[in-house]
């Protein structure tokens, strides 16, 4: 029988000295190493338009489609989430970060002003999405599970879009990044590299 050596690897330099106490803080901080996928919520209620950002958004369950996203319950939209029973999630190409910035608040719009630009396209449910975005998942609300200051919005899928975009948006220490090339990318690349050539 072989014998097995049990090597003991040094903590890196960068990870923390000394575990601390979980505060607000200490949380936040932590959090702030999670890298995740950018996404813009939409939400309508008759012909009020408004929506959010978030990068809480995962699957729950392949049978039946279900994902959940975390919703602050002080913000304008949750309330609207609440009486309306339906939203869109659009997954963000890397080269819409000003919808994520737009949707979150930084640009000082609020409700339907955030929908200014891009391409939009209204789904069966009435919400409207981004329809450039990476992906697109329909939803119609399945649950909702308050704890504390947010809320779990259990959504069940109805429909899927898939988009064509080569990058995905990420938030990573408090900052929007891109996994992948930009549309933009890819076209001046094309443009250096064309086809057949070296």
């Amino acid at each position: 029988m072989q014998s097995c050596t049990i090597h003991h690897l040094e903590p890196l330099a960068s990870r923390p000295a000394s575990v601390r106490e979980a505060t607000e803080q200490t949380f936040r901080e932590a959090m702030r190493h999670l890298a995740s996928g950018v996404c813009v919520v939409t939400l309508c209620a008759g012909e009020r338009r408004t929506g959010l950002t978030a990068t809480s958004v995962s699957s729950l369950s392949a049978e039946p489609p279900t994902l959940l996203v975390c919703v602050n319950r002080a913000s304008s939209g949750y309330a609207t989430l609440a009486g309306s029973g339906v939203f869109a999630v659009s997954v963000l190409a890397a080269d819409q970060r000003e919808f994520a910035e737009r949707f979150v608040g930084d640009a000082g719009l609020n409700g339907a002003e955030r929908y200014q630009g891009g391409s939009w396209r209204v789904l069966p449910s009435g919400v409207s999405c981004l329809a450039d975005s990476v992906a697109v998942f329909d939803c119609e609300v399945d649950e909702r599970i308050e704890r504390h200051t947010h809320a779990i919005v259990i959504g069940r899928v109805r429909r899927v879009l898939l988009g064509a975009a080569s990058g995905a948006l990420v938030y990573w220490r408090g900052a929007f990044d891109q996994l992948g090339w930009s549309k933009d990318e890819v076209s001046r690349a094309i443009g250096l590299f064309p086809s057949g050539g070296n």
